[in-house]
């Protein structure tokens, strides 16, 4: 049996060996930023829930409109209750979705900070030329997957889970549901993104055009066409009834090589760097 250092000599010389690069603080300290706001998101859902249940409890439904809008946060506070143990319970699931609200709002304004004023500002300035790839969006795949050169277009879907399962037997090859390896996060957020190309591009909208104005003229190039070609791909899949559910995961999976082609476009010398609105 060879020692682990002479069995590690012969697969580096095999070319079995692959190589891992190692997160440097800065990165670790930006992925724990994305993964705090996602915690929040979380945390809020939940808040939001609470109230709307013990609300529900009571009978009492609100009718105006969409709800969690400034409207219908006026109308959450002007509910009172005679019961003051109620009252007490009210208030306290308020104030928690206040806190929650207020912590989210400030997390999501250091992303902003660091995502245009970092390593990772030419990555999201690439990536937002996508729809559905917000600051949020790309800020958060740029940290998580980290080096874009160690895939291509065909196996950072794979990386990602994005792919069918496979099971094989002699001549028999079945598939089934997507690995789900990797990195859930990233997977979460490329599957959302995917939704926002079942709807109809005819042309770009106005926040794109914003985006683009501060992207190189590689990436705005390369974004629309990703754009066109995901909604044609989802034409497709509802041109042969697949479940929506499903189409949407094969247009995460073709997402995700687009993100790719973007975020490893060579820098543009005079590519526009700057916080929106500074």
């Amino acid at each position: 049996m060879p020692t682990m250092p002479l069995h590690l000599a012969r697969l580096l010389r095999l070319g079995e060996v692959t190589v891992v690069v190692i997160p440097t603080v800065e990165q670790e300290a930006a992925r724990d930023l994305v993964r705090a706001r996602e915690d929040a998101r979380g945390d809020l859902m939940s808040a939001r829930h609470r109230i709307s249940k013990l609300l529900l409890r009571q009978g009492i439904i609100y009718t105006g409109g969409k709800a969690w809008t400034l409207q219908h946060g006026a109308w959450l506070d002007r509910q009172k209750f005679d019961s003051a143990p109620l009252q007490l319970a009210y208030d306290s699931c308020l104030g928690a979705m206040t806190a929650v609200l207020d912590s989210r709002d400030r997390l999501d304004r250091a992303i902003a900070e660091l995502a245009y004023s970092s390593q990772y500002t030419p990555v999201v300035r690439n990536l937002e030329c996508l729809r559905g790839i917000s600051t949020l969006t790309a800020f958060g795949l740029a940290v998580e997957i980290g080096d874009w050169g160690r895939f291509t277009g065909r196996t950072i879907g794979a990386y990602l889970g994005l792919v069918p399962s496979e099971h094989s037997s002699g001549q028999s090859r079945s598939q089934g549901p997507i690995t789900k390896t990797g990195n859930g996060h990233a997977r979460r957020l490329l599957v959302e993104a995917a939704w926002h190309h079942r709807q109809p591009y005819p042309r770009p909208s106005s926040l794109m055009r914003q985006r683009w104005a501060r992207a190189s003229s590689g990436a705005q190039a390369r974004g629309d066409a990703g754009n066109r070609r995901l909604h044609e791909r989802w034409l497709v899949y509802l041109e042969h009834r697949k479940r929506p559910v499903i189409a949407n995961v094969a247009i995460a999976r073709e997402l995700a090589g687009w993100c790719w082609s973007l975020a490893t476009l060579p820098a543009d010398p005079g590519q526009n760097n700057a916080v929106p609105g500074g």
